[in-house]
């Protein structure tokens, strides 16, 4: 590819995109959904390709695989992001100073926004809805993983763009080798925004290298206390939902930490996860509690590197804790900022964990798995910002916005 002539593009396809209405955005959005389903046969065919190359029995196969239910998921959330209120224009702040100068300010777009993701093709389908919603042209670099299935994507996308008169450089994707991702991480003169989607090595990688603005999204390391005072029936719900509901997702629970007054419990709290097949890597007095309860071919004795992993599989650690002091140590130390829980009838010990625990979304007597920008009423969601700088938790509309000082006089000038 023309590399400066292709991102000169993209740039000024972002800048175009400020004349658009928003009545256009979304004419675009809705036609965008008729055609990803009249256009399925030949999205699928492209997915089946990306599909014969990975293992089925790998976690990441299940969030690659695409179906026509699943893409009429993805056409009914493009509606959903047409009909969300425009997140530009709005008035953040306003006042006028003693001399008379009106100052507003106002929500605009970032201008080009670019997203680094693995092996999920759905990404193509929201990173391009939200960013030409919050009126940003984007680049999308996908894993090689789904290539097949990000290039059929964008061409039913880059077709619609084509037939209603816009810039088909609002959405680029690039190759999916390494080079294109070190020359991204690089593109400071032409991307304003970089947001990678993925487990903690991309992430990693891309803070050490990027000179582009970057904002941490996707690494989850979820942990759920179980205090002395929890009840068993809301737990066992909590934790099985929080483990199995998709276990290939970043909220998804990680490690269980259950108080050792309450190891009697744990036989009851696990009971649900052993129907779905969950493997547990449990600290000594755990596996004592376990064995006989669970099945062994399911229980394992934890080891150091059990604690501060994500699994993206049917697999949990579980560790013994002797008080919540305990317990918010061992999450300080292995979490990743990303989403806690707290199981407990204690209301002074649930308001400690929810005040001191350094996460984006903390919880109480609810599971992880609702970290979601639909969930939280916010529409789609770009990704969950585990970083403090501009945005945290769910990265809606909102947040892929910016904003600008709006200054007005009548010929003052400063003294």
């Amino acid at each position: 590819m023309d590399w400066e002539n292709t991102l000169a593009a993209v740039r000024e396809a972002g800048r175009q995109l400020l004349t658009r209405s928003n009545e256009e955005i979304n004419r675009v959005l809705e036609a965008v959904a008729d055609e990803t389903m009249r256009q399925a046969a030949f999205i699928l065919e492209a997915n089946r390709k990306d599909l014969a190359r990975m293992d089925s029995a790998s976690p990441k196969y299940d969030r690659l695989r695409l179906t026509e239910g699943r893409l009429q998921e993805i056409a009914s959330g493009l509606r959903q992001v047409a009909a969300l209120p425009s997140p530009l224009g709005r008035v953040l702040k306003e006042s006028t100073l003693p001399n008379g100068l009106r100052l507003r300010r106002v929500s605009v777009p970032f201008g080009v926004i670019g997203v680094i993701y693995e092996a999920r093709p759905n990404v193509s389908f929201d990173v391009f809805a939200l960013c030409l919603k919050a009126g940003s042209a984007c680049v999308l670099k996908g894993g090689s993983d789904a290539d097949c299935s990000n290039r059929a994507i964008v061409a039913v996308i880059r077709a619609v763009l084509r037939d209603m008169g816009m810039d088909e450089h609002i959405v680029e994707l690039l190759p999916a080798g390494h080079e294109e991702t070190m020359r991204l991480l690089q593109a400071d003169r032409y991307i304003d925004l970089l947001i990678p989607r993925g487990g903690r090595q991309l992430i990693e990688f891309v803070k050490q290298h990027a000179r582009v603005p970057v904002i941490e999204t996707g690494a989850g390391i979820c942990h759920t206390y179980f205090d002395s005072s929890g009840d068993v029936v809301k737990g066992a719900a909590i934790i099985h939902n929080a483990k199995t509901r998709r276990v290939s997702v970043c909220n998804a629970l990680d490690c269980l930490l259950v108080h050792a007054s309450r190891l009697a419990d744990l036989p009851a709290l696990c009971a649900p996860l052993s129907q779905s097949r969950v493997l547990i890597y449990a600290d000594e007095p755990a596996l004592a509690a376990l064995t006989g309860h669970y099945p062994s071919t399911l229980l394992q004795a934890a080891v150091p590197e059990s604690y501060g992993t994500e699994y993206l599989d049917y697999k949990m650690a579980i560790k013994t804790v002797s008080s919540l002091e305990e317990a918010l140590e061992h999450i300080s130390r292995y979490g990743s900022r990303h989403s806690e829980s707290i199981v407990t009838e204690d209301r002074e010990q649930a308001s400690r964990f929810l005040c001191q625990v350094d996460a984006a979304c903390v919880y109480h007597n609810a599971p992880t798995s609702f970290t979601d920008g639909a969930q939280f009423g916010l529409g789609a969601e770009i990704g969950i910002s585990t970083q403090k700088l501009h945005a945290r938790g769910p990265m809606a509309l909102e947040e892929i916005t910016t904003y600008k000082w709006l200054i007005e006089g009548d010929g003052q000038v400063r003294v």
